[in-house]
């Protein structure tokens, strides 16, 4: 009887989901972050949870983690000395990047200084041609030389990146050969093995990131598995990727850049998952957690994704699932600007000291604090109650804030969630209005910590009409954890035209990819019944600078017999070019530039839903609280345990539902139906915002 569990760093909590796939019990917890070490949280935690719910520690199978680590080391810029070994003619590309501003009209705002210094980048006279040819061969005399700077610089990784290394990778192998031999105890990154692809600045950047995280990842990850392997020796443990799926603790040292959206990527998955079981294909997802909030967009139960995106200042190319993310979360601060204009964010409070009802030292006012003199959150406390919160000194901290606006405290607070609901409301415009989509089309997912709180003004703002509050919102994360695959991501950067010639280019690529894809279920051991490929090409009309990924094939097998033909693939292509710029033309020719093929593992096994009671009992309301729900007056609402809804119990608003996670505002006239999975589907009265 093994047990699977979840686990996911927050700025402010670690959240814990444990599954049994054979008896079907899951049980969900919480505990404060600890951003020092975030590996002390998750060990004391998980110690926690099983003492709790009497878990055998050692009948841990599997541990699932999403981690922050790289992102808060890009971040706060804490990651190892690295040195670069490059071209000769291009150790200065890190900086010449793309000519462009990060911000058009800031004369003031400039990327962030490379994470290499200028005499730590070294050049190499090596060249390969556009083809793949070798121009110019590295003499062996030179790259020791260029090896012996590396040491000499005391860097702890080493980037190496050629120009067309991804055609050609003999360059780059040789001389991580030598590294290997000479410094063992330096970890190195290749280009043609971090991200294989043209655009020879992104893939250096990714590729730099990727040594510069090396040093700060494998420690952490030698921390977690040791204490792991202390309490539960037999757990497996399992690293989530940006792309959404796991990969071993060995394979996250090796690439530790694909770790960077780690969190949200889980989120996505949990969040996927449950809209499968809800019959909704169309959701946009709403992560609002302490510190910042994320936002998704998944069709047809998939998730998004995208290749280009910005971590703290440096471009990152590698598979992500779609989130835009604002600094909008419980912990989140208010300020007035220069222009004495009331701001939420992006500032948090975090855990420590976290906001003032905290009672740990917090004297700011944040978001917690509104929800709790709005009456929406109880004093009772977080965490059901495991975390008392003191409504005296959210007062104290909003009190200047009211008598600087001339407003009550009500109003003061409500005006802040305002602020707070609006910047949301705009993050998901960039997902869905700016391309092309209706988010009245969608149901809106609010899962977080936070997420329910505000989900409802925001369905209001975007015109949504219904909204799904998973079983577990605030532990969203940590399901998704569970539910996630292994999974790696395979690519052939080949550029050739669409047509029929250039279908055998195609069916030559994508038989390497398998056979690529192939090598590395049998190394992982995977079962045959649990495999799954995905099969998509980069495509753009000839002249175009950016491209699209279009699917081409999936399945638990494919073949070069499965490729769709030209005028198909054609067909695909001009259909997402007219979702994403609003047009299309059948005659330009188009070209491809890269072969993606996903391979995934499945790990989980779905539990069936728990069998309906007979004749369950009504739900009692455990207390009476005047809530505002709007800044005027409050009204007399019920409190209700979440546990206590049996599925199929609707409720009609006015109505608190309260579970260990997270706090769930039924407004009035609203409608919340719980379905046999235990999430709630609400159903929006009006469209008249409060």
């Amino acid at each position: 009887m093994g047990w699977t569990i979840g686990v996911d760093v927050g700025g402010t909590f670690t959240d814990f989901y444990a599954a049994n796939d054979a008896t079907g019990a899951i049980h969900v917890g919480k505990t404060p972050s600890t951003p020092a070490n975030p590996a002390e949280a998750i060990l004391t935690g998980l110690i926690a949870l099983c003492e709790q719910y009497n878990i055998p520690i050692d009948s841990i199978e599997r541990l699932s983690h999403g981690t922050t680590v790289g992102t808060n080391s890009l971040i706060q810029r804490i990651g190892g000395r690295i040195a670069l070994i490059t071209t000769r003619g291009f150790r200065d590309l890190l900086e010449i990047g793309r000519q462009t501003r990060p911000h058009m009209f800031d004369l003031y705002m400039d990327h962030p200084p490379p994470l290499v210094e200028r005499e730590n980048r070294i050049e190499l006279n090596e060249r390969v041609g556009a083809a793949g040819e070798v121009v110019h061969a590295p003499d062996k005399d030179e790259i020791a030389a260029a090896v012996d700077t590396v040491i000499a610089s005391g860097a702890e990784a080493c980037a190496v990146g050629f120009l067309f290394a991804f055609l050609n990778p003999e360059h780059e192998k040789r001389v991580a050969e030598v590294l290997r031999e000479r410094a063992p105890n330096i970890s190195i990154s290749l280009s043609s093995e971090v991200q294989p692809e043209f655009r020879e600045y992104e893939r250096l950047s990714t590729t730099v990131l990727n040594a510069y995280l090396q040093p700060v990842m494998g420690e952490y990850l030698h921390t977690l598995e040791r204490g792991v392997a202390a309490h539960a020796p037999d757990a497996v443990l399992g690293i989530n990727q940006s792309s959404g799926g796991l990969m071993s603790p060995q394979r996250a040292r090796e690439l530790p850049v694909r770790t960077a959206l780690s969190g949200p990527a889980a989120g996505a998955v949990g969040a996927a998952y449950a809209a499968r079981q809800t019959g909704r294909n169309k959701v946009i997802t709403l992560d609002m957690g302490g510190t910042s909030a994320d936002v998704a967009m998944i069709r047809d139960f998939r998730i998004d994704l995208t290749f280009d995106r910005n971590v703290a200042g440096f471009p990152i190319r590698l598979p992500c699932v779609d989130v835009e993310t604002v600094g909008a979360g419980g912990g989140s601060i208010a300020w007035f600007d220069r222009d004495e204009l009331l701001k939420a964010g992006p500032i948090s409070a975090g855990a420590d000291p976290g906001p003032a009802c905290y009672a740990r030292g917090g004297e700011r006012p944040t978001v917690t604090d509104a929800n709790l003199l709005l009456g929406r959150l109880s004093s009772r406390g977080l965490l059901d109650g495991g975390m008392v919160l003191d409504p005296k000194l959210s007062r104290a901290a909003y009190e200047p804030l009211a008598e600087k606006l001339g407003f009550t405290l009500e109003r003061t607070a409500h005006g802040l969630l305002g602020i707070v609901v609006a910047n949301m409301v705009r993050t998901i415009r960039t997902i869905s209005v700016e391309r092309g989509y209706d988010p009245r089309d969608f149901v809106l997912m609010p899962f977080g910590g936070a997420g329910p709180l505000h989900a409802r003004d925001v369905a209001i703002s975007l015109g949504i009409q219904e909204m799904i509050v998973p079983a577990a919102p605030g532990i969203v994360c940590a399901q998704g954890l569970i539910v996630s695959d292994l999974k790696e991501d395979f690519v052939a950067s080949r550029r050739f035209d669409l047509n029929d010639e250039g279908q055998e280019v195609l069916a030559t690529s994508f038989t390497d990819l398998l056979t690529r894809a192939g090598r590395w279920f049998e190394d992982e051991k995977t079962p045959v019944s649990g495999r799954r490929l995905e099969l998509t090409f980069d495509a753009r009309y000839v002249g175009q600078n950016f491209e699209l990924s279009v699917p081409i094939a999936n399945g638990a097998s494919l073949s070069p017999n499965d490729l769709p033909d030209a005028a198909q693939m054609h067909t695909s292509f001009c259909n997402a070019h007219e979702i994403a710029y609003g047009y299309a033309s059948a005659e330009d020719p188009i070209e491809i530039v890269n072969i993606r093929l996903s391979a995934y593992a499945r790990l989980h096994k779905d539990t069936e839903a728990p069998a309906s009671v007979d004749q369950p009992p009504e739900p009692q309301a455990s207390e009476l609280l005047p809530v505002y729900f709007t800044a005027e007056t409050a009204i007399e609402t019920p409190v209700y345990a979440r546990a206590d809804l049996y599925p199929g119990y609707c409720i009609t608003g006015p109505a608190i539902i309260e579970q260990l996670d997270t706090t769930t505002p039924i407004y009035p006239e609203d409608r919340a139906e719980t379905t046999t999975e235990g999430h709630l589907i609400i159903t929006i009265a009006t469209q008249t915002e409060n």
